[in-house]
Order: structure tokens, then C-alpha cells, then sequence
């Protein structure tokens, strides 16, 4: 069996979250309904089966979330559960580079193309949203290193094809803070290219659902010293928000509530010192203009 996609995941995560909130173990689901078995309902929270929307209902029924509850709330997460359901086999156009993509990064396109917003902050790298080619290949370049020519040119493709999500019929919602460092690295061999990814930012400034702010280079300490970090959000509730933490060789995904709290706290803490959205502008115009 292949690699459960991260849709499954997320949906047998939220699974067991309300079974365990309704205070239901795996025996009491079934002794309630024999018609969800132990080992099914298991394999489906741990995402190694899939499940049918009736099975689904019969679910969310035992978990207090029945389909005649008028309530905003409830109505939006069995929609989202649904469609997470709906859509748990569903492979997107990434699967095309499975040879040169890590799962991990499957899984952020994945949630990328589902996410209504985005919270990231980006200590020393553009977000990958946000680069133009020639700057996404020569960071790519220098992160992968030994990677042949041919990779490299995959990964830029992979990239300029997420960017996709900003020109949807409903686009995702990017707030970005980005380190003042960031926008200062020398490119020696191409010259250009930071010139023309601060342009960049600038022209995407100008859409409505793009927001950039630049956190100065004397900034006191802040909550993004440990690094930068990308929150996702989902059209009809919080409960399913994901925050993405990146490294070198791997990345790890945070879904539990409370520890999605940290990040959204942090993340606001963030915002506050950063520039104003004109003066965040105004210092990449100037910073440009020095290149």
C-alpha cells in the first residue's frame, strides 16, 4: 500500500480527537454500532484504510455531530471531514515529481492546495510563494548541494508551479513576516537576481489577499529565534489548522491544538514588531534600488 496522503491523515487524526472527546474507546464504537468494527475504525484513524461518507455519518453521529444539528459550527466541520473524506485517495499534480520530492513536501503542497490562509515567517529565505525562478534555483541550488542539474530544475518547477495557489478563483491568504535578513544576501554570480525577487515582493504587495511585513535587523528578541515556521488554515474551522516547522533533512508537522496556539501566538507577537505594511515597502524598494 502506498503512502497515505496527508488529506487521509488529517482526517483520522480529527477521528480520534472527537472519539476521545466524546469519551468513546474503540470497543464502545462498535458495541454502539457492530457495524464499525474495532480494526476498521483503528485502521481508518491511523489512515491505513479510507472511509465511505455513510460510515462517516454513522461516526460523527456516535461523536455528537449529527447531520440535523443546526449549528454553524457543526455544519462546517462534517463539511470539512467530508470533502477531507471525499478527497483522501486524491492525488495532485505533485505526484508527478514523486521521484524528486520528499513526502514531507508532498504533504505541504497538499495542504497548500486545501488551506484558505497562510501564516509563515522566514528568517534567512524568501517564502517559496513569494521567489521568482532564477532566485528559487539558485537557493535550491545551494540547499541540496551535491543534487544534479536535472533535480534542481524539478524542484524549481515544483515550485513555480505552488505558486499557482495565488491565482486560483479563490487565492490563499498569505501574511508573510520575513527577516530583514533575508533580503540581503549576495548573489555574486547573478547579480540580478535579488534585485528582481525585491521587485518581486513588491508587485505582490499590490494584491489584496498578499500581505508582507519585514522584521528588522535590530529587532529584540523575539519568538522567531527558533526558527521559521508556516501555519495553514482551513476554510470552516480551526480544529484542523497544521503548522509546518522545516530542517535540513526533514520537517515536522504540528496539529495539536494547543500547540498550533503556540505558533498562532507567535506568530502575532511577530507581526507587532514588525514594519508597518508601507514601511516594510518602503525598505524593500530602498534595499532594492541598492543592487
Amino acid at each position: 500500500m502506498g503512502e497515505p496522503t496527508v488529506r487521509r491523515r488529517r482526517l483520522g487524526s480529527e477521528l480520534r480527537r472527537l472519539r476521545e472527546a466524546a469519551g468513546l474507546t474503540l470497543e464502545e464504537v462498535e458495541a454502539r454500532n457492530p457495524a464499525l468494527k474495532l480494526s476498521k475504525v483503528s485502521r481508518i484513524e491511523t489512515a491505513r484504510l479510507g472511509i465511505k461518507a455513510p460510515d462517516l455519518d454513522a461516526l460523527l453521529a456516535l461523536y455528537g455531530l449529527d447531520e440535523g444539528d443546526e449549528g454553524e459550527a457543526v455544519r462546517a466541520k462534517r463539511t470539512v471531514l467530508h470533502r477531507l473524506a471525499r478527497d483522501g485517495a486524491r492525488r495532485g499534480w505533485w505526484q508527478t515529481y514523486r521521484e524528486i520530492i520528499s513526502p514531507a513536501y508532498a504533504d505541504l503542497i497538499s495542504l497548500e492546495d486545501d488551506a484558505a490562509s497562510m501564516r509563515t515567517y522566514q528568517s534567512l529565505l524568501i517564502p517559496g510563494l513569494l521567489q521568482t525562478a532564477a532566485y528559487a534555483r539558485a537557493t535550491i541550488s545551494a540547499i541540496n548541494m551535491t543534487s544534479p542539474a536535472e533535480r534542481v530544475t524539478g524542484l524549481v518547477e515544483v515550485r513555480r508551479a505552488r505558486q499557482a495557489v495565488l491565482s486560483r478563483p479563490s487565492p490563499l491568504e498569505v501574511w508573510a513576516i520575513i527577516h530583514e535578513a533575508a533580503l540581503r544576501p549576495q548573489l555574486a554570480d547573478a547579480p540580478g537576481v535579488m534585485k528582481e525577487q525585491l521587485q518581486r515582493l513588491l508587485d505582490l504587495m499590490e494584491l489584496p489577499h498578499v500581505t508582507i511585513q519585514i522584521l528588522p535587523l535590530h529587532t529584540p528578541p523575539h519568538p522567531g529565534l527558533t526558527g521559521p515556521f508556516t501555519s495553514l488554515r482551513f476554510p470552516g474551522t480551526a480544529d484542523l489548522d497544521v503548522v509546518l516547522v522545516e530542517h535540513l533533512t526533514s520537517a515536522l508537522y504540528f496539529e495539536d491544538p494547543g500547540e498550533v496556539a503556540i505558533y498562532g501566538s507567535a506568530f502575532e507577537h511577530l507581526r507587532a514588531a514588525a514594519l508597518p505594511l508601507d514601511t516594510s515597502a518602503d525598505l524593500i524598494a530602498k534595499l532594492k534600488d541598492t543592487l
